[in-house]
């Protein structure tokens, strides 16, 4: 069997020359962690493609692993690289709950860039994992900070750090304290927008409003004379987008659709505390959404692959878009104006103009036609 991490990909997920499958915190994780995995019961949580549950499969041969990966496209990729690989012996959890970490001896984290996803893991790991666990997170050095230890500092009696290495470094945790309560969701109420926004975990925006978001929800009435039979928020993150819509288009059936578990969870959050009814699914650019489906898709995409600027992530979820749209109907835009994504919207969705513009975002209009490609 070749090395492990010279066959890892990151499909579904884009893929290009300088975007990687496995970096350095991956490898350093392993390293730190190898004289306690072997034959040890393990949990990994963030796993990015796959690199930390097949090398520790692979290498150090544990009794059994559980991964949580909150990107479903990450949970897609591990299973097409250990298929390739010919691997078995673990098994994935879409949801980060207790049965992830119960009785855990060791726990492999990849560190989120959010303080609160870290804070919600820490927590469940100390409150279910075994008493003896150790933790062992690690990240490149340039995304750390010390309220990441402080943060692991709470949930745990002992932290340190490792030495660095090829600019990573891998916090290690132990004594997990005993009065750690559960994350609770967070929850405020925007009086300007007449709307609740709950978050767990690392969703995109917690529970404030980014600012793309809020340039959509002020002109959202811009189609309202359109009153489409279907609504589509594309990437919903909290999903404060859905439950307007859901407010603005009351006959309408509102989806919300994410690949991340926190939003998802915070999406339905979201949609129960505003009093309205949106379906909300995981998945991968609205994969799951049947073609020509939907009257009106809404979208603040994404231009972040990890912590990489790369335009192939909004390229997308704009062919998504298309995708799902049916003939005539309208995909509202709200991105970065510096980005100029309208050409691109122009030649994939169809005809496209401009709605609204701030300082910093751009909104758009955009309408699909059956030659759009």
């Amino acid at each position: 069997m070749p090395p492990v991490f010279d066959v890892l990909r990151r499909r579904p997920d884009i893929e290009a020359p300088e975007l990687v499958a496995v970096d350095a915190a991956d490898r350093l994780l392993l390293d730190e962690a190898a004289p306690a995995l072997a034959g040890a019961d393990v949990a990994v949580i963030g796993d990015d493609y796959g690199a930390i549950t097949l090398g520790a499969l692979a290498g150090h041969h544990p009794a059994r692993v559980r991964v949580h990966q909150d990107r479903l496209s990450g949970e897609l990729a591990l299973a097409a690289n250990a298929a390739t690989l010919g691997l078995d012996g673990f098994r994935s959890h879409p949801v980060p709950d207790a049965a992830l970490v119960a009785g855990a001896g060791v726990v492999l984290v990849k560190l989120p860039r959010s303080l609160e996803a870290l804070d919600a893991t820490a927590r469940l790991i100390a409150r279910h994992a075994a008493p003896d666990v150790r933790v062992f997170a690690g990240g490149r050095v340039k995304h750390m900070t010390r309220g990441m230890n402080d943060v692991l500092g709470h949930a745990f009696t002992e932290v340190d750090a490792s030495l660095g290495r090829q600019k990573a470094r891998v916090l290690r945790a132990s004594g997990p304290r005993a009065d750690v309560a559960e994350a609770a969701p967070r929850r405020v109420h925007h009086d300007d927008v007449g709307l609740w926004a709950c978050a767990v975990g690392g969703a995109f925006a917690g529970a404030g409003i980014d600012i793309g978001t809020r340039v959509l929800l002020e002109h959202l009435d811009v189609v309202a004379r359109s009153a489409p039979g279907t609504v589509l928020d594309l990437g919903c993150g909290t999903g404060l987008l859905a439950a307007a819509a859901a407010r603005v288009f009351p006959a309408a059936r509102v989806l919300a659709t994410d690949e991340s578990a926190d939003a998802v969870a915070s999406a339905e959050l979201t949609a129960a505390a505003n009093g309205v009814a949106v379906t909300v699914t995981r998945d991968d650019a609205g994969a799951r959404i049947p073609d020509g489906s939907v009257d009106l898709v809404l979208l603040n995409p994404p231009f972040h692959a990890g912590a990489t600027v790369h335009a192939a992530i909004a390229s997308k979820v704009f062919r998504a878009a298309a995708r799902v749209l049916a003939p005539g109907g309208t995909l509202l835009t709200v991105w970065n104006s510096h980005l100029t994504y309208r050409g691109e919207l122009e030649r994939v969705v169809g005809p496209t103009r401009q709605v609204a513009r701030t300082p910093k975002f751009t909104l758009t209009r955009s309408t699909r036609v059956d030659s759009a490609q």
